[in-house]
Protein backbone atom coordinates (compact mmCIF):
# COMPACT_ATOMS: atom_id res chain seq x y z
CA UNK A 1 0.00 0.00 0.00
CA UNK A 2 1.61 3.21 -0.59
CA UNK A 3 2.27 6.21 1.61
CA UNK A 4 0.33 9.09 1.15
CA UNK A 5 2.18 12.14 0.31
CA UNK A 6 3.06 14.83 3.41
CA UNK A 7 0.99 18.02 2.70
CA UNK A 8 2.64 21.39 2.24
CA UNK A 9 1.47 24.71 0.68
CA UNK A 10 1.81 28.34 1.05
CA UNK A 11 -0.52 30.60 2.44
CA UNK A 12 -1.16 34.21 1.03
CA UNK A 13 -3.46 36.61 -0.54
CA UNK A 14 -3.03 37.11 -3.51
CA UNK A 15 -0.77 33.88 -4.00
CA UNK A 16 -2.26 32.62 -7.56
CA UNK A 17 1.36 34.21 -9.11
CA UNK A 18 3.41 32.04 -6.61
CA UNK A 19 6.50 29.92 -8.12
CA UNK A 20 6.64 27.54 -4.77
CA UNK A 21 4.66 24.86 -5.75
CA UNK A 22 7.19 24.56 -8.89
CA UNK A 23 9.95 24.87 -6.45
CA UNK A 24 9.24 22.70 -3.85
CA UNK A 25 7.87 20.04 -6.52
CA UNK A 26 12.08 20.33 -7.88
CA UNK A 27 12.80 19.91 -4.61
CA UNK A 28 11.05 17.35 -3.55
CA UNK A 29 11.99 15.16 -6.78
CA UNK A 30 15.38 16.44 -6.28
CA UNK A 31 15.59 14.99 -2.94
CA UNK A 32 13.02 11.66 -3.55
CA UNK A 33 10.96 12.94 -0.83
CA UNK A 34 7.03 12.13 -1.00
CA UNK A 35 5.89 15.17 -0.71
CA UNK A 36 2.60 17.68 -2.49
CA UNK A 37 3.03 21.80 -2.46
CA UNK A 38 -0.34 23.55 -2.82
CA UNK A 39 -1.42 26.95 -3.06
CA UNK A 40 -3.65 28.31 0.18
CA UNK A 41 -5.41 31.92 -1.26
CA UNK A 42 -6.78 32.88 2.44
CA UNK A 43 -8.07 36.77 3.29
CA UNK A 44 -6.66 37.80 6.66
CA UNK A 45 -10.38 37.34 8.31
CA UNK A 46 -9.83 33.63 7.27
CA UNK A 47 -6.09 33.09 7.94
CA UNK A 48 -6.09 31.31 11.74
CA UNK A 49 -8.95 29.41 11.15
CA UNK A 50 -7.49 27.57 8.58
CA UNK A 51 -4.27 27.24 9.10
CA UNK A 52 -5.40 25.59 12.18
CA UNK A 53 -7.35 23.75 9.92
CA UNK A 54 -4.71 22.39 7.57
CA UNK A 55 -2.24 21.21 10.58
CA UNK A 56 -5.38 19.53 11.71
CA UNK A 57 -6.04 17.73 8.95
CA UNK A 58 -2.60 16.73 9.58
CA UNK A 59 -0.90 19.02 7.04
CA UNK A 60 3.45 19.10 8.20
CA UNK A 61 4.21 22.59 6.79
CA UNK A 62 3.19 26.35 5.33
CA UNK A 63 5.33 29.15 3.74
CA UNK A 64 3.48 32.02 4.77
CA UNK A 65 3.31 35.12 2.45
CA UNK A 66 1.98 38.57 2.15
CA UNK A 67 -0.39 39.77 4.03
CA UNK A 68 0.02 36.96 6.81
CA UNK A 69 3.47 37.05 7.77
CA UNK A 70 2.86 39.27 11.76
CA UNK A 71 -0.22 37.45 11.86
CA UNK A 72 1.76 33.69 11.70
CA UNK A 73 4.34 35.02 14.28
CA UNK A 74 1.22 35.83 16.52
CA UNK A 75 -0.31 32.25 15.37
CA UNK A 76 2.61 30.03 16.54
CA UNK A 77 3.31 28.31 19.97
CA UNK A 78 7.03 28.47 19.98
CA UNK A 79 9.31 30.84 17.61
CA UNK A 80 12.71 30.66 16.10
CA UNK A 81 15.14 33.22 17.38
CA UNK A 82 15.40 34.67 14.46
CA UNK A 83 10.98 34.74 13.74
CA UNK A 84 10.86 36.41 17.66
CA UNK A 85 13.71 38.93 16.37
CA UNK A 86 11.86 39.63 13.10
CA UNK A 87 8.24 39.19 14.57
CA UNK A 88 7.42 37.51 11.37
CA UNK A 89 7.09 34.31 10.18
CA UNK A 90 7.16 32.77 6.58
CA UNK A 91 7.25 29.17 7.60
CA UNK A 92 5.12 27.12 9.90
CA UNK A 93 6.27 23.43 10.76
CA UNK A 94 3.99 20.92 13.15
CA UNK A 95 6.11 19.67 15.71
CA UNK A 96 5.08 17.12 18.41
CA UNK A 97 1.50 16.71 16.66
CA UNK A 98 0.18 19.51 18.35
CA UNK A 99 2.36 22.79 18.36
CA UNK A 100 2.98 24.65 15.51
CA UNK A 101 6.59 26.21 15.08
CA UNK A 102 7.34 29.50 13.28
CA UNK A 103 10.20 30.58 11.94
CA UNK A 104 11.80 33.34 9.24
CA UNK A 105 13.06 32.15 6.64
CA UNK A 106 13.89 35.39 3.87
CA UNK A 107 16.89 36.90 5.75
CA UNK A 108 18.69 34.04 5.04
CA UNK A 109 17.11 33.83 1.26
CA UNK A 110 18.08 37.47 0.51
CA UNK A 111 21.60 37.20 1.91
CA UNK A 112 22.29 33.76 -0.07
CA UNK A 113 20.88 35.66 -3.03
CA UNK A 114 22.64 38.96 -2.68
CA UNK A 115 25.95 37.56 -1.89
CA UNK A 116 26.36 34.01 -3.64
CA UNK A 117 23.91 34.35 -6.45
CA UNK A 118 24.82 37.93 -7.54
CA UNK A 119 27.67 38.83 -5.79
CA UNK A 120 26.05 41.96 -4.45
CA UNK A 121 28.58 43.57 -1.57
CA UNK A 122 26.61 44.66 1.86
CA UNK A 123 29.63 45.31 3.91
CA UNK A 124 30.29 49.45 4.44
CA UNK A 125 27.61 49.88 1.45
CA UNK A 126 24.93 52.65 2.11
CA UNK A 127 21.56 50.63 1.79
CA UNK A 128 18.27 51.77 1.72
CA UNK A 129 14.81 49.77 2.20
CA UNK A 130 11.07 50.54 0.91
CA UNK A 131 8.74 49.47 3.28
CA UNK A 132 7.97 48.78 7.09
CA UNK A 133 6.11 45.86 6.97
CA UNK A 134 6.36 41.98 7.33
CA UNK A 135 9.17 41.59 4.85
CA UNK A 136 11.44 44.56 5.69
CA UNK A 137 11.20 42.36 9.57
CA UNK A 138 12.30 39.19 8.65
CA UNK A 139 15.41 40.45 6.45
CA UNK A 140 16.63 43.80 8.86
CA UNK A 141 18.62 41.62 11.15
CA UNK A 142 20.67 39.38 8.46
CA UNK A 143 20.87 42.86 6.79
CA UNK A 144 22.58 44.28 9.65
CA UNK A 145 24.74 41.21 10.32
CA UNK A 146 26.57 41.76 7.65
CA UNK A 147 27.92 45.68 8.65
CA UNK A 148 26.65 47.75 5.87
CA UNK A 149 27.70 51.36 6.56
CA UNK A 150 24.03 52.32 7.21
CA UNK A 151 20.47 51.34 6.28
CA UNK A 152 17.66 53.89 5.62
CA UNK A 153 13.94 52.23 5.91
CA UNK A 154 11.59 54.63 3.99
CA UNK A 155 7.67 54.03 4.72
CA UNK A 156 4.67 55.93 3.17
CA UNK A 157 3.59 56.16 7.43
CA UNK A 158 7.38 57.22 8.95
CA UNK A 159 5.82 56.28 12.46
CA UNK A 160 5.91 52.35 11.09
CA UNK A 161 9.41 52.96 10.14
CA UNK A 162 9.94 54.23 13.26
CA UNK A 163 9.27 51.32 14.80
CA UNK A 164 11.70 49.31 13.02
CA UNK A 165 14.50 51.32 14.21
CA UNK A 166 13.70 51.23 17.65
CA UNK A 167 13.20 47.78 17.52
CA UNK A 168 16.50 46.66 15.40
CA UNK A 169 19.00 49.71 16.27
CA UNK A 170 20.21 47.97 18.36
CA UNK A 171 22.20 46.16 15.79
CA UNK A 172 23.88 48.65 13.06
CA UNK A 173 23.67 52.42 12.13
CA UNK A 174 19.39 52.34 10.94
CA UNK A 175 17.53 55.53 10.68
CA UNK A 176 14.10 55.71 9.31
CA UNK A 177 12.00 58.58 7.18
CA UNK A 178 8.82 58.81 5.10
CA UNK A 179 8.64 58.53 0.97
CA UNK A 180 8.81 62.70 1.06
CA UNK A 181 12.01 63.24 3.36
CA UNK A 182 14.53 60.66 1.60
CA UNK A 183 17.46 62.01 0.92
CA UNK A 184 18.94 63.61 -2.23
CA UNK A 185 21.51 61.61 -2.68
CA UNK A 186 22.37 58.21 -4.51
CA UNK A 187 22.25 54.63 -2.23
CA UNK A 188 24.90 51.35 -2.95
CA UNK A 189 21.56 49.30 -2.17
CA UNK A 190 18.16 49.70 -2.82
CA UNK A 191 15.91 47.02 -1.42
CA UNK A 192 11.75 46.90 -2.56
CA UNK A 193 10.45 45.20 0.60
CA UNK A 194 6.74 46.76 -0.55
CA UNK A 195 4.22 44.74 -2.10
CA UNK A 196 3.18 47.93 -4.42
CA UNK A 197 4.44 45.55 -7.79
CA UNK A 198 1.71 43.38 -7.04
CA UNK A 199 -0.79 46.09 -7.87
CA UNK A 200 1.83 46.82 -11.06
CA UNK A 201 2.44 49.93 -8.74
CA UNK A 202 5.96 51.51 -7.76
CA UNK A 203 6.47 52.67 -4.36
CA UNK A 204 6.27 56.94 -4.31
CA UNK A 205 9.79 57.34 -4.03
CA UNK A 206 12.22 60.30 -5.93
CA UNK A 207 14.93 58.78 -8.14
CA UNK A 208 17.48 60.89 -6.49
CA UNK A 209 17.99 57.90 -4.69
CA UNK A 210 19.47 56.08 -7.36
CA UNK A 211 22.66 56.57 -8.99
CA UNK A 212 25.21 55.18 -11.85
CA UNK A 213 26.42 52.59 -9.48
CA UNK A 214 23.42 51.92 -7.38
CA UNK A 215 22.10 48.45 -6.85
CA UNK A 216 18.13 48.02 -7.49
CA UNK A 217 16.63 44.95 -6.02
CA UNK A 218 12.81 43.90 -5.50
CA UNK A 219 11.87 41.47 -3.15
CA UNK A 220 8.60 40.60 -5.27
CA UNK A 221 8.99 39.13 -8.53
CA UNK A 222 6.62 38.59 -11.89
CA UNK A 223 6.71 36.89 -15.10
CA UNK A 224 8.25 39.44 -16.61
CA UNK A 225 10.35 42.47 -15.36
CA UNK A 226 8.14 44.05 -11.79
CA UNK A 227 7.84 47.67 -12.40
CA UNK A 228 10.29 48.17 -9.50
CA UNK A 229 12.74 46.86 -11.37
CA UNK A 230 11.59 48.47 -14.96
CA UNK A 231 11.19 52.10 -12.95
CA UNK A 232 14.88 51.58 -11.39
CA UNK A 233 16.08 50.35 -15.03
CA UNK A 234 14.67 53.48 -16.25
CA UNK A 235 16.17 56.12 -14.37
CA UNK A 236 20.08 54.51 -14.70
CA UNK A 237 20.93 52.15 -11.89
CA UNK A 238 23.81 49.56 -12.64
CA UNK A 239 21.14 46.72 -12.24
CA UNK A 240 18.36 45.81 -11.35
CA UNK A 241 17.05 42.27 -9.60
CA UNK A 242 14.21 40.75 -8.89
CA UNK A 243 13.47 38.37 -5.47
CA UNK A 244 13.25 34.92 -7.24
CA UNK A 245 17.07 34.06 -6.10
CA UNK A 246 15.56 34.97 -2.49
CA UNK A 247 12.38 33.28 -2.83
CA UNK A 248 14.76 29.47 -3.95
CA UNK A 249 17.07 30.37 -1.40
CA UNK A 250 14.17 30.45 1.44
CA UNK A 251 12.57 27.84 -0.02
CA UNK A 252 15.37 25.62 0.60
CA UNK A 253 15.90 26.77 3.86
CA UNK A 254 11.99 26.05 4.93
CA UNK A 255 12.74 22.65 3.41
CA UNK A 256 15.47 21.91 5.21
CA UNK A 257 13.25 22.87 8.38
CA UNK A 258 10.68 20.41 7.17
CA UNK A 259 12.77 17.17 5.67
CA UNK A 260 15.95 18.11 7.26
CA UNK A 261 18.05 18.37 4.44
CA UNK A 262 18.82 21.27 2.12
CA UNK A 263 18.17 20.91 -1.54
CA UNK A 264 20.71 22.62 -3.54
CA UNK A 265 19.77 25.75 -5.36
CA UNK A 266 21.56 26.02 -8.54
CA UNK A 267 19.35 23.59 -11.02
CA UNK A 268 16.20 25.01 -8.88
CA UNK A 269 17.31 28.73 -10.16
CA UNK A 270 18.62 27.37 -14.17
CA UNK A 271 15.13 25.58 -14.53
CA UNK A 272 12.79 28.81 -13.46
CA UNK A 273 15.07 30.82 -15.96
CA UNK A 274 14.77 28.79 -18.51
CA UNK A 275 10.74 28.48 -17.70
CA UNK A 276 11.01 32.55 -17.80
CA UNK A 277 12.69 32.45 -21.17
CA UNK A 278 10.06 30.66 -23.07
CA UNK A 279 7.43 32.48 -21.51
CA UNK A 280 8.66 35.90 -22.78
CA UNK A 281 9.60 34.19 -26.58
Amino acid sequence: MNTPPDQYGVVGHPVSHSLSPFIHGLFARQTKQNLVYRLHDVSPDKFRSHVLEFFARGGKGLNVTVPHKLAAAELANDLSPRAERAGAVNTLALRDEHRIFGDNTDGAGLIQDLKANLKVAIANRRVLIIGAGGATRGVLAPLLQQKPKAVVIANRTAARARDLVDDFGDLGALSHCGFSELPGDAFDLIINATSAGLNSEVPAISAAVIGAGTVCYDMTYGKGSTPFVRWAQEHGCSRAEQGIGMLVEQAAESFLLWRGMRPDTAPVLAAIERQRSISAS
